[in-house]
């Protein structure tokens, strides 16, 4: 009888640990894509600030050159963001994304190629948490 409770729950078990999993890796990259969109959103402020000194004569060569790199990072999100508006749309921007690495074209802006360990990622969860737990008032 112990046997059929053991093999009885083992699949529930399966199920529960797995759907655990499911979670984290979602949340994963919903932190990744997070951080990927902070980091695209400062390098665009700084972007705006460049040309408008640039405008002004006060920037050197290599910082026109940050600001265009900056650009063309921008028009990079614009063309994968045509695709979005497509039917099957989560088809096709993996598609295009593998295409354009065979084809040796980065399609994606530069904040989306860091692969960042899962440590980092597993902290900015955490550190998350921990937020939301102190802004929620305690209803006890």
């Amino acid at each position: 009888m112990r046997l059929y409770k053991v093999i009885h729950r083992a699949p529930w078990r399966v199920v529960k640990i797995s759907k655990k999993r499911q979670q984290l890796r979602f949340r994963r990259a919903m932190v990744a894509l997070k951080i990927a969109l902070e980091q695209e959103k400062q390098e665009t402020i700084e972007m705006l600030t460049i040309y408008k000194r640039y405008t002004q004569g006060q920037t050197s060569k290599e910082e026109l050159k940050r600001a265009n790199e900056q650009f063309v990072d921008i028009l990079k999100g614009l063309g994968l963001g045509i695709f979005a508006v497509l039917p099957f749309a989560p088809i096709t921007i993996p598609l295009v994304v593998k295409l354009g690495q065979l084809v040796g074209v980065d399609v994606l802006p530069s904040s989306f190629n860091i692969n960042k360990p899962v440590k980092d990622l597993d902290a900015e969860i955490i550190k998350e948490d921990l937020k939301q737990h102190t802004k929620a008032p305690n209803k006890e």
